[in-house]
C-alpha cells in the first residue's frame, strides 16, 4: 500500500511538472511584433469567490505580484472606507464593475446610469460594465450605452462594456452591430463567452473578432472552450487549442496597444466552483482557483515582456 501511494504521488507530481512547463513553454512562443520596455500592462485581481475581508484579499493579490484589483464599485460608505484603506495600504490600483439585475428596461436603465454616476466619483482605472440583458431591443441597448459614454466623458473615466452572456453583448454578431453603430463603444473583451454561444473557437467570424479586437481597451483572461467559459485547468494539455487561441486574441490587443502608444490593464478571472467544475456530489473542485490565476498572470506578464 506504501509503495502504491508513493506511485501515485510521485506520478502526479511528474504530471503536474510536465503540465506546467508545456504552459510556461508558450510565454516563450516569439511574438511577431516587438514590445517596447515602456509598454504600460497592468494586470489585476479578481475578489471572485474570495471569502474573506478586502484587508486581507489586497494582501494577498499584493503578495501575488499584481498591480490592482477589479471588485464591484461599492455602495456604501463602510465598503468605500475599506476599498480606499486596503488598497492604499498595500499600493494597488482598482477598476470598478457596475450594472443592474432589473428585466425592465426603465428600472435597469435608471439603475445603471445612477451606479455609473456614483462610481466614477471614486476616479477608479476604468469601470467595466455589464450592461443590460441580452433580450433588450437594440434601440435599448443602444440607448444604454450611449449614455454610459456621455457619461464616463463627463466624469474622465474610461467606460467598457463587457462581452458577457446574459447581457448586451452576449454574442458576437449582436455586439459587432452595436459597434458599427456607435463608434465611441469601447470594450471589455471576455471573448470566453462567444466560445459558448457559438460553440467554436470562433474561426469562422474572424471579420467580426477582429472589429471587437479593435476597440478593445481591457481584457478578461479566462480561457474558454466549445462547450463551457472556463476550462478545468488552461495549464492541462488537452486545453492547448483553446489557450493557443485565446494568447492569439490577446495578442492582436497588445499589438494594437503597442502601436498605438496606449496602455493595457488585464483582469486574470478564472472563477470559483461552480464556475470552476467540480466532483459530483462532493463539489470539490478539479482545480485551485488562485493559482491558476496567478499563472495565468505570470504567463501574460512573461508573453509581453512587461517587467516587475
Amino acid at each position: 500500500m506504501h509503495n502504491r501511494r508513493k506511485f501515485l504521488a510521485q506520478s502526479l507530481s511528474l504530471g503536474a511538472g510536465l503540465m506546467i512547463d508545456q504552459f510556461s513553454a508558450l510565454a516563450e512562443t516569439p511574438l511577431p511584433f516587438q514590445v517596447p520596455a515602456d509598454f504600460s500592462l497592468k494586470m489585476l485581481a479578481t475578489n471572485w469567490g474570495f471569502s474573506g475581508t478586502m484587508d486581507e484579499f489586497c494582501a494577498k493579490a499584493k503578495k501575488a505580484g499584481y498591480d490592482g484589483i477589479e471588485v464591484w464599485a461599492p455602495t456604501t460608505d463602510t465598503d468605500r472606507i475599506a476599498l480606499e484603506r486596503a488598497t492604499k495600504a498595500n499600493g494597488l490600483e482598482y477598476g470598478f464593475l457596475v450594472g443592474s439585475g432589473s428585466s425592465d428596461f426603465k428600472e435597469h436603465f435608471t439603475q445603471f446610469i445612477q451606479a455609473l454616476k456614483n462610481a466614477s466619483t471614486l476616479k477608479p482605472l476604468y469601470i467595466n460594465c455589464h450592461s443590460g440583458k441580452d433580450y433588450f431591443s437594440q434601440d435599448q441597448a443602444q440607448n444604454i450605452i450611449e449614455l454610459s459614454i456621455t457619461a464616463g466623458k463627463a466624469a474622465g473615466v474610461p467606460v467598457y462594456h463587457e462581452t458577457h452572456r446574459g447581457r448586451i453583448c452576449y454574442s458576437a454578431p449582436i455586439t459587432r452591430a452595436l459597434l458599427e453603430k456607435i463608434p465611441g463603444m469601447r470594450l471589455t473583451l471576455d471573448i470566453s463567452h462567444w466560445c459558448v454561444v457559438h460553440e467554436s473557437l470562433l474561426a469562422d467570424q474572424k471579420e467580426t473578432i477582429d472589429l471587437a479586437l479593435s476597440r478593445t481597451d481591457h481584457i478578461h483572461s479566462r480561457v474558454g472552450h466549445q462547450e463551457g467559459p472556463q476550462v478545468t485547468d488552461p495549464r492541462a494539455p488537452e486545453w492547448a487549442d483553446a489557450l493557443k487561441a485565446h494568447l492569439a486574441w490577446w495578442d492582436k490587443v497588445v499589438e494594437m496597444k503597442v502601436n498605438q502608444k496606449q496602455p493595457l490593464t488585464i483582469l486574470t478571472e478564472f472563477g470559483p466552483p461552480m464556475y470552476l467544475p467540480t466532483v459530483p456530489y462532493t463539489r470539490q473542485p478539479l482545480a485551485d482557483q488562485w493559482a491558476i490565476n496567478v499563472h495565468m498572470m505570470e504567463l501574460l506578464r512573461s508573453r509581453y515582456l512587461v517587467k516587475k
